[in-house]
């Protein structure tokens, strides 16, 4: 299976609250913020649902594993058997499930339109290109 990398572009001002909660369901709970989910049904459900608010796009594994080393952030709670899932093990280390990304280099274009007229919102074939401008 692929991954599918989801960055969050637009802010929470007049928002839809079904919109609203799917990106706190896919942990995107601010700008610039970015997880890595396996490509499955459920998850593109839940992207088309907030395809105007976020870029998504196929990664590569060097571009997953040098997010993980640059920006994976250790994960200090309680480990149990509930909070197992809330992390990302790389490495022997408990990282957080999001990435928290910097504005990328050269910006975004609009954020308020799709890639197909020019923004930034939407599937974007050059997925690694953004990640990599934003590390």
């Amino acid at each position: 299976m692929s991954k599918i990398a989801i960055i969050r572009i637009r802010g929470l001002v007049r928002i839809n609250h079904q919109v609203r909660d799917t990106l706190i369901m896919l942990k995107l709970h601010r700008k610039n913020y970015c997880t890595v989910y396996e490509s499955t049904p459920s998850i593109i459900g839940m992207i088309k649902k907030v395809k105007d608010y976020v870029a998504y796009g196929d990664i590569d594994n060097n571009t997953y594993n040098t997010m993980l080393e640059k920006r994976g952030e250790d994960y200090k709670g309680p480990v149990n058997e509930r909070t197992a899932t809330k992390y990302i093990t790389y490495k022997e280390r408990k990282l957080k499930p999001y990435f928290r990304l910097s504005p990328p280099k050269g910006g975004f274009g609009s954020i308020k339109k799709s890639i197909v007229k020019g923004g930034a919102l939407g599937f974007r074939k050059d997925m690694d290109q953004l990640i990599q401008r934003m590390l």
